[in-house]
């Protein structure tokens, strides 16, 4: 006589089981992106420790870094400032034209990035028609780090405002009005009921509009100018060490990339999580 648990046994499951969903998983990261990234390890350790930190520690290389991580931070804030904002209107407004403005956003994402640094170095140059107006003015916008800055506003700010608004879309109402009940004006109701829930989507986007920015090439190598010590990112300073058969040089200074942008990342994930732990203590 079987037993009644065995009787009982639970129905098995048409979808995958969860060893193997962890089994596809593993594999499709080490494919595209652990063995990849291994292989930038590989190719440095066949440097010695002094050529590995001549290389990275040139002039020229320092001012790429710079230039990158400045942009690319710099970019980033401004998103995060702009976004909540476009978020905002996108979701608590309604105007002619909104879901024009809405889809819009999203141009970035589908324009090639090549596509995009030609147009802005069309606009900004001296001869340009945003260009031609600021020259008079004594601003100079392509080929200088602002314009840098500018090509990466463009292709970050989507990162920002996707990020925020299905949050403000699911943000409760009747919390706001109750708070408007007991006499806390706007500005308190933003900074105490709706600011902290809105701290880790953006937090998220500014993670991923600064790594996208740092990573940047296409958009940015038109505007900048390419001018060493001046306006050349690493990005462009790693494909010419390509293009001269540099393959350890070119590896040393994306290690150097990888291991920076990991840090930062894990820093800005290690303040969502705080802020995450903070909004669920309240």
């Amino acid at each position: 006589m079987k037993s009644s648990t065995s009787s009982k046994a639970k129905p098995r499951s048409i979808l995958p089981g969860f060893g193997l969903s962890l089994g596809f998983t593993i594999f499709y990261l080490s494919v595209l992106v652990i063995i990849p990234l291994a292989g930038i390890f590989i190719k440095t350790s066949g440097l010695t420790p002094a050529q590995f930190w001549d290389t990275v520690s040139n002039a020229r290389v320092i001012a790429s870094y710079k230039i990158s991580f400045l942009t690319s931070f710099y970019a980033a804030l401004i998103n995060l400032v702009f976004g909540l904002v476009v978020a905002w209107v996108l979701v608590r407004y309604k105007f002619p034209g909104k879901k024009l403005v809405d889809s819009l956003i999203d141009l970035p994402f589908a324009l090639p990035t090549a596509v995009a640094g030609i147009a802005l170095t069309a606009i900004y140059a001296p001869n340009g028609w945003i260009g031609s107006l600021l020259e008079p003015l004594g601003i100079k916008v392509a080929f200088t780090p602002l314009g840098i800055t500018l090509a990466l506003i463009f292709i970050g700010l989507p990162f920002v405002v996707r990020t925020v608004q299905p949050v403000l879309q699911d943000l409760d109402n009747e919390v706001e009005e109750a708070a408007v009940m007991l006499g806390a004006f706007r500005w308190r109701t933003f900074r105490r009921v709706i600011l902290p829930e809105l701290i880790p989507p953006l937090l998220t986007g500014f993670a991923l509009a600064f790594a996208r920015g740092i990573g940047e090439y296409g958009s940015v190598v038109f505007i900048s100018g390419n001018m060493p010590m001046k306006t050349e990112i690493a990005p462009l300073l790693i494909m010419t060490k390509l293009e001269q058969y540099d393959y350890k040089g070119a590896t040393a200074i994306a290690l150097v990339m990888l291991v920076a942008s990991f840090v930062l990342l894990l820093l800005i994930n290690y303040l969502q999580w705080r802020s995450n732990r903070r909004v669920i203590a309240e």
